[in-house]
């Protein structure tokens, strides 16, 4: 089911926000809303953050932020979120791509694994040499994503 991203999502989030942040409407910060987003991937409502990111495209630089949440959940539904936007909104998924690279030098190889295959979904020539840097990484599940993300993109 498509939803038309309008004012009347956007106060619904703003209400969620709010609501769940225990704050006034006028006191919502990116850190609230960062949160919110995680939620609403949590829950399973990529659609509504599809909305989103296609309505105001600097949401793209938290992906990194966003793809270091613990929840398995979150992390799938930002790669469902960036293989709907890679349809929809292709020229803009390059804008994820700094905050993509901070990840992949997080200690934790769970989180450069995710980097690499969110990178990989952007395919961009930039994007897809970040992914050959982690040729030799460490962890073999890393290793393991980037050939698969290489192999996919030839």
């Amino acid at each position: 089911m498509a939803i038309l991203w309008n004012r009347e999502c956007l106060a619904i989030v703003q209400l969620v926000t709010c609501t769940v942040m225990k704050k006034p409407k006028t006191e919502v910060s990116d850190q609230d809303l960062k949160k919110v987003i995680a939620d609403f991937l949590d829950m399973g409502h990529v659609e509504n953050i599809v909305a989103m990111f296609r309505r105001d495209p600097h949401y793209y630089e938290w992906t990194g932020e966003l793809l270091r949440d613990e929840r398995f959940s979150v992390r799938l539904g930002l790669s469902v979120l960036f293989e709907e936007l890679v349809e929809i909104q292709p020229d803009k998924l390059p804008l994820a791509i700094p905050s993509l690279v901070e990840v992949l030098s997080s200690e934790e190889s769970l989180f450069r694994g995710e980097a690499v295959s969110l990178l990989g979904i952007i395919g961009t020539d930039a994007a897809l040499s970040h992914v050959r840097k982690l040729i030799n990484d460490d962890s073999p599940q890393v290793r393991e994503i980037v050939e698969l993300v290489l192999e996919e993109q030839s």
